[in-house]
């Protein structure tokens, strides 16, 4: 593993823009430092080497233009970015599991294209910009770098202790010998069915895959890319991505050879000694791919993609005007309240200067008008309230309100520790009641559920018609809910308040219906001793996910929490 490591510092250097870079996964170290130096090292005199953090402009990022010298001069003048100014060279992206969609995408266009197209603030220019991507990955759990450059980054890795090696490799000769090495169509071939085989949906990992192998022969000295270089590729660039183990499969029965034959040790006729070049790469990949590292590799690749990179809360980000993470800069008119751009706002007057100044004697020296002026924008994390909606009916109390309480309290702690606000409705007798407002007290919410009584029928569809009331009063003040509904699944009282099962469950699956259509998310669990088929009808109907109570402990119950408010 040290071996690959130190391969792929080495064969990034050789080809960067190439293989696209590498994802280094874990906080920093010596092991991650280690790694940027070893690869630093590499890297001829004179190479660009950028490091990026996450919040970046986009006037840094893809350039702009240059005030100072605009104003100076009286004309416009760009300035470069940070990605063309990595040309040739590397870019380090610190906390980039922190990157936001947008300015993912734009590295990544960059990336494929070679260039950056700057047609902004009235500069049309076309930069080269070729470089490799070291995205450094700090992110915990499910917090993962963005899809599109982690597809566009051939080496996956994370990062461990390297000895010190005894000498550098030769990489300018490498580089000059890039372009000369052969590919034999055998390697093409392998390299395409080893993706297929470890069930790899990326067209890119093979393409990387053949890269590295190119690279790997150039710094070898080979003029033709070996099984070797193959082998070594697929560890680096295939086995990260696996989402399946492959199969080895069984040689076919064959009658054993004859005595002479096989006394002369000779092979039968139409074999070879030598496994095919499929094979080969198949087994490197499986090598660093123990046993039982992909069960559920799948399953967890899905829902990380669901999730996408949760900062802890469950909630949407809205704009805001005054607060939260900066998120660039719009036009409008400077109000009570707004905050101005200033840096913005003169970028958007400075291009114009001289055909303002045009005609005119004395006065000021710089021109600002209405259209210019920019104002801040801030994005924020909604608040997510959780609304815990319990069902306290006789039939519920008889079989597992207890345990059903004690899930509740688990489910709040959890709550708490992200920061939500939590909400309680309790419904029982004839009609639901809220028994806590949303409120960020742990205490408060704990205090009203341990005072929830016991008894009496069951009215569903008035718990639910309380549960989407509550949740649109959260979204008209800019709160995200997400509605926990605990119930037996028993509906006996009607919306009118008179018994019967029948008109009650018609009523419940009513109710539940614009849950489904205002796409509030929620989960349903089933807290009766066997899982109720019209509970699973209710949960179908509002959209929710399903969870039986005799299924659930603490950590699933809290992980059904965050995938519904995902």
């Amino acid at each position: 593993m040290a071996d690959d490591q130190r391969a792929a510092a080495a064969l990034l250097a050789v080809d960067p823009a190439g293989l696209g870079g590498a994802v280094l996964r874990g906080g920093p170290g010596p092991e991650r430092d280690g790694w940027l130096a070893l690869m630093r090292a590499h890297l001829p005199d004179g190479t660009p080497w950028r490091r990026m953090p996450v919040s970046v402009p986009d006037s840094r990022l893809l350039g702009g233009l240059d005030l100072a010298a605009t104003l100076a001069a009286g004309r416009p003048v760009a300035e470069r970015g940070v990605l063309a100014e990595a040309d040739g060279g590397v870019l380090v992206l610190a906390m980039a599991e922190r990157a936001a969609p947008g300015m993912a995408a734009r590295i990544a266009g960059v990336m494929d294209a070679g260039a950056v197209a700057l047609e902004r603030d009235g500069i049309a220019r076309r930069l080269p910009a070729r470089f490799g991507l070291v995205a450094l990955d700090e992110g915990v759990e499910e917090e993962r770098v963005a899809a599109p450059l982690a597809d566009r980054c051939a080496f996956h890795l994370a990062p461990m202790p390297l000895p010190a090696a005894p000498s550098l490799p030769d990489i300018a000769a490498a580089r000059a010998r890039l372009n000369d090495v052969r590919v034999p169509e055998e390697v093409l071939r392998a390299l395409a069915g080893a993706s297929l085989a470890l069930g790899i949906d990326s067209l890119r990992a093979p393409l990387l895959a053949l890269r590295a192998a190119i690279a790997a022969a150039a710094l070898a000295g080979r003029d033709e890319v070996a099984a070797e270089d193959a082998a070594r590729a697929a560890r680096l660039v295939l086995a990260p991505r696996a989402t399946r183990m492959p199969e080895a499969e069984q040689p076919p029965a064959e009658d054993p050879p004859p005595p002479e034959q096989a006394e002369a040790g000779e092979a039968p006729k139409g074999e070879t000694t030598d496994a095919p070049l499929e094979d080969r790469i198949l087994d490197a990949a499986r090598a660093v791919l123990p046993e039982g590292i992909l069960a559920g590799l799948g399953a967890g690749m899905r829902d990380a993609a669901r999730r996408g990179a949760a900062d802890g809360r469950a909630g949407l980000r809205q704009a805001t005007p005054l607060r939260g993470r900066p998120a660039g800069t719009r036009q409008g008119a400077l109000r009570s309240g707004a905050r101005l751009a200033l840096v913005e706002t003169l970028r958007a007057a400075a291009p114009w200067q001289p055909l303002r100044r045009k005609g005119r004697t004395g006065g000021p020296k710089l021109f600002v008008k209405r259209e210019d002026i920019r104002l801040r924008r801030f994005e924020a994390p909604q608040e997510t309230v959780a609304i815990f909606v319990v069902d306290a009916s006789g039939s519920a109390a008889m079989h597992r309100l207890a345990e059903a309480k004690g899930a509740v309290e688990l489910l709040l702690a959890d709550c708490y520790v992200r920061r939500d606000r939590v909400a309680l409705i309790g419904f029982r007798g004839r009609a639901a009641e809220v028994l806590l407002p949303p409120t960020a007290s742990l205490v408060r919410a704990k205090r009203s559920l341990a005072g929830l009584p016991g008894g009496g029928g069951t009215p569903l569809a008035a718990g639910l018609d309380a549960a989407r009331e509550m949740a649109i009063a959260c979204r008209r003040a800019g709160r995200t809910p997400l509605i926990v509904l605990l119930t037996d699944g028993r509906a006996n009282v009607a919306r009118d308040g008179t018994g019967g099962r029948p008109q009650a469950e018609k009523d419940a699956l009513e109710s539940a219906q614009p849950l489904r259509l205002a796409a509030v998310p929620a989960l349903l669990v089933d807290t009766a001793p066997r899982p109720q088929p019209f509970a699973k009808d209710v949960a179908a109907a509002m959209g929710a996910r399903y969870l039986p109570l005799p299924m659930a402990d603490a950590q699933r119950l809290s992980g059904a929490v965050r995938d519904a408010a995902a």
